[in-house]
């Protein structure tokens, strides 16, 4: 795998398509409903992963997480293009739906993109979003001024933004 924020080169993309291809057909079938089509979608996956290999950043994370961003981006187009022709239905599992998949893998790349903010920043934002404390409580929790607080806040939502942004998320 390349360092730093060097390209994805042929042997990389082929060692990706080994380790997780097949995870990426599962995701493509529950969402898709169709083998065939589920194969489809994890072959322009691995396309577009090729004609964007530019953009990836070993640094910003693990090449897994890219090509989920990639092959949901593909699934959100394949359903568009299925749904804009009524007689082909998109037929889902009776165990998970589309959009539970859709959630599932948005929540997914959430966790990466938060996992990859520095510990600090992380805590501030979980704690203020999750654990709905305010910048005061924080402070005293963490022996801190609430300023600091504030800043790591900042900084962590900024970090988060080009994280996610990096990962492919269209806002």
């Amino acid at each position: 795998m390349p360092s730093g924020s060097e390209t994805v080169d042929t042997e990389g993309l082929r060692g990706a398509y080994l380790a997780y291809g097949g995870e990426l057909l599962g995701y493509a079938r529950r969402f898709l409903g169709d083998p065939q089509l589920a194969e489809e979608a994890v072959q322009e996956t691995f396309a577009r992963a090729w004609r964007s290999r530019a953009s990836f950043n070993h640094e910003l994370g693990a090449i897994r997480g890219w090509l989920f961003a990639i092959e949901r981006r593909v699934l959100v187009d394949l359903a568009r293009q299925r749904s804009a022709r009524p007689t082909q239905p998109i037929e889902h599992d009776p165990v998970a739906t589309g959009d539970d998949i859709e959630r599932a893998m948005m929540g997914w790349q959430v966790e990466e993109a938060l996992r990859r903010l520095r510990p600090d920043h992380r805590h501030v934002l979980v704690k203020t979003y999750f654990g709905q404390c305010s910048g005061q409580e924080l402070a005293r929790e963490l022996g801190i001024p609430e300023g600091t607080v504030r800043s790591r806040l900042f900084y962590a939502l900024r970090s988060l933004r080009l994280t996610m942004d990096e990962m492919g998320w269209e806002w």
